[in-house]
């Protein structure tokens, strides 16, 4: 098998914005499919790696394709056998992710729980509006049970009207990183890092790890204002093509972190 992923913008060795990195790849031509079967095989050195009609996918630094869980796996498998005439990367998070893991996160894992962390003193959850009326009690509706769960567990973060920084307390910032190391491998600091970045909030991402919400509650508490002003002014269509193209990754980051809870 050719390497196919010199040719693909599938991953990178630092972690960024899975959009970027989706538009980053739309602006090259697209190569063409060349294998029949997707498939999972198990690793040499265990675990499940995807396979390209037998042949194992290598990521950029030559590692193996390959996740611990056989469900993941497949569901990889699954967007390399869903292309069509051309390989379309903005089209597979999951390998994108599991590229980055692998080639970037490995290497790096404390650099990149460290700025996971730095989301815990700017969550979006903190910063409300102070109008209208009605998006005031929308935030606190949606936004207010993901903050007792945090104040539950040891992080009572303070709140701020507008966009005026407050510094969050030392001991919230500690329990929140508590939390946090309960995702020690690099595909579940890569998920969380892609579900926080798309969020804007890390407590959202921690209560989407640890089962506190379904992830259509947590898609909508990170869209509060956007939805308001929808509701408002009606939606703009690229607008609307860029919120699908960032669930395509917040579900594919939800999927890495079920896999991990299986």
């Amino acid at each position: 098998m050719r390497d196919i992923l010199s040719d693909l913008d599938l991953g990178d060795d630092k972690l960024t914005d899975p959009v970027r990195e989706a538009q980053t790849g739309l602006n090259k031509p697209l190569p063409n499919r060349f294998y029949k079967e997707a498939a999972v095989v198990e690793g040499e050195e265990g675990g499940f790696v995807v396979a390209l009609d037998g042949k194992p996918v290598r990521t950029p630094s030559r590692q193996p394709l390959g996740v611990p869980h056989r469900g993941l796996a497949e569901a990889i498998a699954a967007e390399w056998q869903a292309q069509g005439d051309k390989i379309n990367p903005a089209t597979m998070p999951l390998t994108r992710m599991v590229n980055t893991a692998i080639d970037g996160v490995t290497a790096a894992q404390e650099e990149v729980f460290e700025e996971i962390l730095r989301y815990g003193g700017s969550d979006l959850l903190c910063y409300r509006a102070d109008a209208p009326e009605g998006l005031v009690a929308r935030e606190s509706e949606l936004w207010d049970p993901y903050l007792d769960w945090a104040s539950s567990m040891g992080a009572r973060l303070v709140l701020s009207e507008g966009i005026v920084h407050v510094e969050q307390p030392p001991e919230a910032i500690r329990a929140i990183a508590t939390l946090l190391r309960r995702y020690a491998t690099p595909l579940q600091l890569t998920a969380l890092h892609t579900i926080t970045s798309l969020t804007g909030s890390l407590v959202l991402a921690l209560a989407l790890a640890e089962g506190q919400g379904e992830p259509s509650e947590i898609w909508a508490a990170a869209h509060v204002d956007e939805d308001y002003n929808i509701a408002q002014w009606g939606e703009d269509h690229e607008a609307a093509e860029s919120r699908a193209k960032r669930q395509l990754d917040f579900e594919a980051a939800h999927l890495i972190l079920l896999a991990h809870r299986a």
